[in-house]
């Protein structure tokens, strides 16, 4: 391929971002061109930085509106918790906590849970990590504080959950009670506060709908991409595609040190009687551009 030919498919590129360039592609025929060519879209996708984004190949690749494309996976959707009670997971979810699922799902049973799938943490006993590792992942939980317990800042009414044992989006009964912003409920703790505050008060249900996506790092040990979360609370976005900053931290900084793009999901014992229920995992595959 000549220099002038590169810099014309460079050029669409940047005219017309990857899926202009795609439909370009389709218009070469030589093999050359095509080998080449193929070499430019992997270092654009790697320039985007998005390991959500995948480019097609050929096979995978349909005209618009195209009926032989595969149809989506029918999924029967759980019933949506209410402030007096939980709720239950969709079909293709990894259940971790519902109505007779006990402590299965955890790495120990020291909490406490009813045959109504409703887990209290059991002060002193330590933090709960998933059996099963996760990574790009939609993570569904329930969860409320007593109705007489009393909030003061951190202390009283204090828990978290942790992606990859690593990445926290704080637990907190904050309504009314106060703290610093970043600590507060939907909280990317120790980094962004949620954008508004819609929780509920203690004696009643809040929960989460977390879409988060693992970071990933080059051979080397540097970042590739970072952690994001989409946090949507009690129906509310608190977090919109936040970026995670490093590996949570209390009072410092927050960095990155490479490590697996899987991990376990954790709930903290922060010493506080706090009640979940009706959580649930979907892990998330990549996605391929449309065309």
């Amino acid at each position: 391929m000549s220099p002038r030919r590169s810099r014309t498919i460079v050029a669409a590129f940047a005219t017309l971002g990857l899926s202009g360039l795609l439909a370009f592609t389709a218009l070469q025929d030589s093999p050359e061109d095509a080998t080449q060519i193929s070499q430019i879209h992997k270092a654009f996708v790697q320039m985007a930085g998005n390991p959500q984004d995948a480019l097609p190949t050929k096979s995978r690749v349909f005209p618009v509106h195209d009926m032989k494309r595969p149809q989506p996976t029918m999924v029967e959707p759980g019933m949506t918790g209410t402030a007096s009670s939980p709720g239950t997971a969709p079909s293709d979810a990894t259940v971790l906590l519902g109505p007779g699922t006990g402590m299965d799902a955890w790495n120990h049973d020291r909490w406490t849970v009813g045959a109504d799938g409703v887990m209290q943490v059991k002060a002193g006993t330590g933090d709960v990590k998933s059996n099963d590792f996760f990574g790009d992942c939609q993570l569904h939980i329930e969860w409320m504080i007593p109705a007489d317990r009393d909030c003061n800042g951190q202390g009283g009414c204090n828990s978290g959950v942790f992606f990859l044992d690593k990445y926290e989006v704080q637990i907190l009964g904050s309504n009314p009670n106060q703290t610093y912003p970043d600590g507060q409920a939907g909280a990317m703790y120790a980094q962004y506060p949620p954008l508004v505050n819609p929780c509920r008060p203690n004696g009643e249900w809040n929960e989460y709908d977390i879409i988060f996506t693992s970071p990933r790092f080059n051979e080397d040990g540097s970042l590739k991409s970072p952690g994001t979360a989409t946090v949507i609370f009690n129906g509310v976005v608190v977090q919109n595609h936040s970026t995670f900053m490093g590996v949570t931290s209390h009072g410092s900084k927050a960095t990155y040190k490479k490590h697996s793009p899987e991990g376990q999901i954790r709930l903290q014992d922060h010493g506080d009687p706090i009640s979940f229920a009706n959580i649930w995992v979907r892990p998330l595959q990549p996605r391929t551009l449309a065309w």
